[in-house]
């Protein structure tokens, strides 16, 4: 019998090629990705299993005014810091970020890889702020842009 597209093996995902990306706030979010959820064919969710090298972050803090995001702790530690408070976080950990919620970043404080499988919103328009860079990034498809955060005169 045929596997139905939507199911994705635990070998599939093995064999998956990692795409490597960096935040454009912050040089130190190395992120290695499978794009799980694109593979499956999902249009309304990003899904994604990321991979942290000791040391790295998962982005720049920030947090969204309309996008939700949550993130499961797969294998390795590391810190979330949250709302200026650092959490030490492990395998087997859920955090939920709704809209309008705190502001966020994961870092591998580790010695070994840190893995998470990370699930978020794609809405058409969005917007991000960056509390530590004092911008705010607006998304409306495709095209993006950044301002100054009016705290931050």
């Amino acid at each position: 019998m045929k596997q139905p597209k939507e199911l994705l093996k635990a070998a599939d995902i093995e064999a998956m090629s990692v795409t490597r990306a960096v935040h454009t706030l912050n040089p130190n979010a190395i992120r290695l990705r499978k794009s799980v959820g694109d593979v499956v064919g999902l249009t309304q969710l990003g899904a994604h299993i990321i991979t942290l090298m000791p040391g790295h972050d998962s982005s720049e803090y920030h947090r969204h005014l309309y996008e939700e995001e949550c993130l499961y702790i797969l294998s390795g530690n590391g810190e979330a810091l949250i709302d200026e408070q650092v959490c030490n976080v492990s395998a087997g950990d859920f955090l939920g970020f709704p809209r309008r919620g705190a502001a966020h970043v994961i870092t591998n404080a580790g010695s070994e890889p840190l893995v998470f499988l990370v699930v978020g919103q794609r809405l058409e328009h969005d917007v991000c702020d960056y509390p530590h860079k004092g911008v705010r990034l607006y998304t409306a498809g495709k095209d993006e842009a950044y301002t100054k955060l009016k705290d931050s005169d």
